[in-house]
């Protein structure tokens, strides 16, 4: 399916690795322009030169500028609990790319453990970075998406969102993301821009959590695949990055405020149970 993304221009905050580059590289393969935002300026540096391959051209680590395969690709330096500097960081970006028409809401985490071993500052840290930052680069795109005539945009959320476990702060900030996601798409449907929140399961790829816990304790890896998932094995990044350009595609013109799951028919949204 041809999804039409080929001339438009997106910006993923949290995207120098994981989830966040990889959806980065599937637009840019789709003839996207991307503006990717990280807080650091050495894996900033090293997600362009990524994605732009070996002929990537750079302009320095904190206003980077190069080529994938005829496309734009930038690379924008903020922290995006900092609202004013994320704001800034939007703006660079519809500049640098000549408009925005896209947005990937990926940047996310988790300060201190459960309820008990977490202070009033870790959930409100787990909350800026999750929720209030989608929010805030929404807010900010949205004058740029109305210069397009409309846009698209995706919270990246989490099976932990809509399948209770822990930690419970970032449990319950990911459900606030599919929440949101649902409100603004309500909000902006009016003005023809769509959100959608996709919530991954437990995703495997090389050099991730998944991947560190499979060499560090194969049994309970495997023990964790063929119990909790109904194909005996973790997703993808390919079956998620899929699913992300089909949504912030016009194809999925009629999905609007939806939370889509790609987690294999997870049971449970970690594999904290196999721990000792």
């Amino acid at each position: 399916m041809d999804l039409a993304l080929g001339g438009k221009t997106a910006f993923v905050t949290g995207g120098t690795d994981g989830i966040g580059l990889a959806i980065a590289q599937a637009l840019a393969a789709e003839g996207v322009g991307v503006a990717v935002c990280g807080r650091d300026a050495a894996r900033l540096d090293a997600a362009v030169s990524q994605l732009a391959g070996s002929g990537a051209r750079h302009e320095g680590a904190q206003h980077q500028g190069a080529q994938h395969q005829g496309v734009p690709v930038h690379g924008v330096q903020a922290d995006v609990t900092d609202p004013v500097r994320l704001g800034e960081a939007v703006r660079e970006a519809a500049e640098r790319l000549g408009g925005l028409d896209l947005l990937v809401a990926n940047a996310g985490g988790a300060s201190g453990g459960g309820l008990l071993d977490s202070t009033p500052d870790d959930w409100a840290y787990t909350y800026a970075v999750n929720v209030l930052h989608a929010a805030n680069a929404i807010r900010a795109a949205v004058p740029y998406f109305e210069r397009r005539g409309g846009g698209s945009a995706l919270i990246i959320a989490s099976v932990t969102g809509w399948k209770p476990g822990p930690r419970s702060s970032y449990a319950s900030a990911k459900a606030a993301e599919i929440h949101l996601a649902a409100a603004l798409g309500q909000e902006l449907g009016p003005r023809r821009i769509r959100v959608n929140a996709l919530s991954p399961g437990s995703v495997l790829f090389e050099g991730g959590g998944w991947d560190e816990f499979r060499q560090a304790r194969p049994e309970r890896f495997a023990a964790f695949a063929r119990e909790d998932f109904p194909m005996g094995r973790l997703v993808e990044l390919r079956e998620v990055t899929d699913v992300a350009c089909f949504l912030l595609s016009d194809r999925a013109s009629g999905i609007n405020g939806a939370n889509v799951c790609v987690d294999g028919g997870q049971d449970h949204p970690t594999a904290g149970r196999f721990f000792p």
